[in-house]
């Protein structure tokens, strides 16, 4: 079965390119001018959503804000004339998985779709087995523990669940805003100077395999499957 993406934008010229190019890629292309005609279209069939930032009525962000509030986790690529840091930043805290900026180039728009699915396969792969191993460095889904060859690592349990949220968002740039949404979702006033701190103990624990954990500056975190 074709992957199935949903192109929300306003500029039909975009649309008509992005579809035609994408079609010929062999996914299935559905598109909608606004992001309330995006709100009708879509369902549980769609595997990603091309979705632009500046439209009349609803923005792409609040469109992205939505669907996530309601747990609707389908990948996100921000298409956009704005392209600051602060407003990648704001792309990536409301749930976007990637961003590109106009004009673009369609050779690129189709590498980061094949790349946001490919990792979006290899995240619901993740939550369907046992264990998860990187070299030498294994973790145990099961029994929550973490192993370098045969030492095991002593990880709490916050250490624990940002390496899992880490990998199954692996090689995507985390806000420090979306760690702490994720990680610290019953305890107030968390900073992002927490989050720094968890992460330096987290690499250090995972020895050897700590390089593994990056930081972007101004952006956040990835972890590099």
């Amino acid at each position: 079965m074709k992957p199935q993406i949903l192109i929300v934008d306003d500029d039909e010229l975009i649309r008509e390119v992005l579809e035609f190019n994408l079609a010929n890629e062999g996914f299935e292309i559905t598109c909608a001018n606004s992001a309330e005609e995006a709100m009708e279209k879509l369902s549980s069939d769609y595997s990603l959503i091309l979705l632009d930032i500046m439209m009349g009525g609803m923005s792409g962000y609040k469109l992205a804000e939505t669907l996530r509030k309601k747990g609707n986790n389908i990948p996100i690529i921000f298409l956009t004339a704005k392209d600051t840091e602060n407003d990648m930043l704001t792309g990536f805290s409301v749930g976007g998985d990637d961003y590109i900026a106009k004009p673009f180039s369609i050779k690129e728009v189709i590498a980061r779709v094949k790349a946001v699915l490919k990792r979006q396969k290899n995240n619901s792969n993740f939550n369907n087995i046992d264990k998860l191993i990187f070299n030498d460095l294994t973790i145990d889904v099961n029994t929550k523990e973490i192993f370098i060859k045969s030492k095991k690592i002593e990880l709490t349990k916050t250490e624990y669940k940002l390496l899992v949220f880490l990998i199954n968002n692996s090689n995507r740039v985390i806000s420090r805003e979306e760690i702490i949404n994720a990680i610290w979702t019953e305890t107030p006033y968390i900073t992002e100077r927490t989050v720094d701190v968890h992460i330096t103990r987290l690499r250090q624990k995972l020895e050897d395999y700590g390089h593994l954990i990056t930081n972007k500056p101004g952006f956040g975190y990835r972890f590099k499957s």
